[in-house]
């Protein structure tokens, strides 16, 4: 229900000195951010969106959230998180619309290259005072990525499944209410119906005791067991039969991987990427093939010995991390992923100071690219934030 009351209250976006109220000052907002700006004439289809193009559903969507009584009930992080979300959730679309040549237009893949923009925007504080803090900005960063869930889950492979995964990502009753507004910040002929779908989305993710909090399992080993399989049951309490394990980290350069390890498991063998291409004497800009094979060769060693170690390197794709954690799996390993991050500017500074400096365009490269971790990747998976 939209409240029709007067609102007085006023906060700011992340990082932002920008008050908002029930009606932004969009003036200021546009001249502000220059993500904003770049939504102004990207059209969308009149069969989904006759209300305009980006820049119009964007401010309809963020309206609408500020005028629903369920964000106004929301704590004040939950109310900065949700309105940031709302003003974000396209951000992805200027990049990926397309008219094809019958007319036709398409922005497919905008919520995942969206999660990744507003990841670099509010980590480096980009037109922002300073940078958001993780936990907030990875809420934001997750609910840009997960906005369609709710008009979309029926059509997965399992509707079961995939709000049970997403649920250890987010709250799903937050991603409800960014649904919801998006719904109202449109104009189409079906917009009841998408009503409807988004209504249903919250009764079926509380039957599946997900909606508020995390799918429970019995364990981090139940929760990954019932990830890999394609058949799994929630409620199954798996048996762990591991006796060792490999540690995957990951993260950017200069974020303090090696002396982590040095602080938390200075006993174990550690293969570094690093230290296997200078041993080769391969340059960082060659192909990396050998490299690569000859540490998965070191790797398969002390997985036949049934020894626990380090896999050292910087691993931004979930991709690359899933080779080693595959190989690991295949000798019955337990998994640990480890995700380390630091502010930018640190990262930047630490780079410059090491021996083998990374050039920054690459960093900044690796920064687009990188894909964040998530608990789907291995049975146990952390997140430190070094100062």
């Amino acid at each position: 229900m939209q409240n029709q009351q007067n609102r007085t209250q006023e906060w700011t976006f992340p990082g932002c000195p920008v008050a908002v109220t029930e009606q932004p000052d969009w003036s200021t907002l546009q001249k502000r951010f220059s993500w904003l700006r770049a939504m102004d004439g990207v059209p969308q289809s009149p069969v989904y969106h006759a209300e305009g193009d980006v820049l119009i559903h964007t401010r309809m969507v963020t309206e609408a959230m500020l005028a629903l009584d369920e964000w106004s009930a929301r704590t004040p992080e939950e109310r900065q998180v949700l309105y940031a979300s709302a003003m974000l959730h396209d951000i992805g679309k200027p990049a990926c619309t397309v008219i094809d040549a019958n007319q036709q237009i398409s922005s497919r893949g905008h919520a995942r290259k969206g999660e990744k923009m507003v990841r670099r925007l509010l980590w480096l504080g980009e037109e922002l005072p300073s940078a958001t803090p993780f936990a907030l900005r990875e809420q934001i960063a997750r609910l840009v990525r997960l906005h369609g869930l709710p008009l979309q889950f029926l059509d997965k492979p399992d509707p079961v499944r995939a709000v049970i995964e997403a649920s250890q990502l987010v709250q799903l009753d937050q991603v409800a209410l960014l649904a919801e507004a998006d719904v109202r910040g449109r104009i189409c002929a079906d917009q009841q119906e998408l009503m409807d779908r988004v209504a249903l989305f919250r009764d079926f993710c509380q039957e599946q005791e997900c909606y508020t909090a995390p799918r429970a399992f019995a364990s981090d080993y139940s929760r990954f067991a019932y990830v890999q399989s394609e058949r799994g049951d929630p409620d199954y309490a798996a048996y762990d039969d591991t006796h060792f394990e490999v540690v995957v980290l990951a993260g950017l350069p200069g974020v303090g991987k090696d002396t982590w390890i040095r602080a938390n498991l200075p006993d174990w063998p550690v293969i570094s990427l690093d230290n296997v291409r200078r041993a080769m004497g391969v340059s960082p800009t060659d192909d990396q093939g050998q490299v690569v094979q000859a540490a998965r060769e070191k790797a398969r060693e002390l997985l036949r010995q049934q020894r626990s170690f380090v896999w050292n390197a910087t691993n931004i794709t979930r991709m690359v991390r899933q080779r080693t954690i595959d190989l690991a799996l295949a000798y019955h390993a337990r998994t640990r992923l480890i995700y380390l991050e630091a502010p930018f500017s640190e990262i930047l500074k630490r780079n410059h100071e090491r021996a083998y400096e990374v050039p920054e365009p690459v960093i900044y490269r690796m920064l687009d690219r990188l894909e964040m971790p998530d608990s789907s990747e291995a049975h146990r998976v952390e997140y430190i934030q070094n100062e």
